[in-house]
């Protein structure tokens, strides 16, 4: 996924994507409902992204697709990082920091596992749908 941002000013909707590892259309939804992310267009009407906008995608896919935020929670999350808040505050913060740590990478580990088996659940359904049809 981190491929690095080249070192330019403009990029075009299909660069953002090869640089993201996201589609199209996954982009201008995203766009439509996180406030952060509103690319200019030029005089043609294509989609003109800067380094700040594939930031806010990279940061955006993170949020849904490595910590499981949903959709609401990610523009909650962003938006509290934009007003200079930073992360909302979670029941784990009051335990001293090593605690919050351990109880942080146990809840990840849990959270991959789950994630893993539910992978392994969607592939044999997937294998028994193709069966029957």
């Amino acid at each position: 996924m981190d491929k690095g941002i080249p070192n330019k000013l403009f990029f075009k909707i299909g660069e953002v994507c090869e640089i993201t590892d996201t589609q199209p259309y996954v982009l201008r939804y995203w766009e439509s409902e996180f406030s952060a992310l509103a690319p200019a267009k030029n005089s043609s009407g294509q989609r003109i992204y800067r380094r700040k906008d594939i930031e806010t995608v990279l940061r955006i896919k993170q949020l849904l697709y490595d910590e499981g935020f949903t959709i609401a929670g990610a523009k909650k999350r962003l938006e509290s990082e934009a007003s200079g808040r930073g992360a909302t505050p979670d029941p784990v913060a009051s335990q001293p920091a090593s605690a919050a740590s351990a109880a942080d990478d146990r809840t990840r580990v849990v959270l991959l596992e789950v994630k893993d088996q539910l992978r392994e659940i969607l592939t044999v359904l997937d294998k028994g749908a193709k069966k029957i049809n």
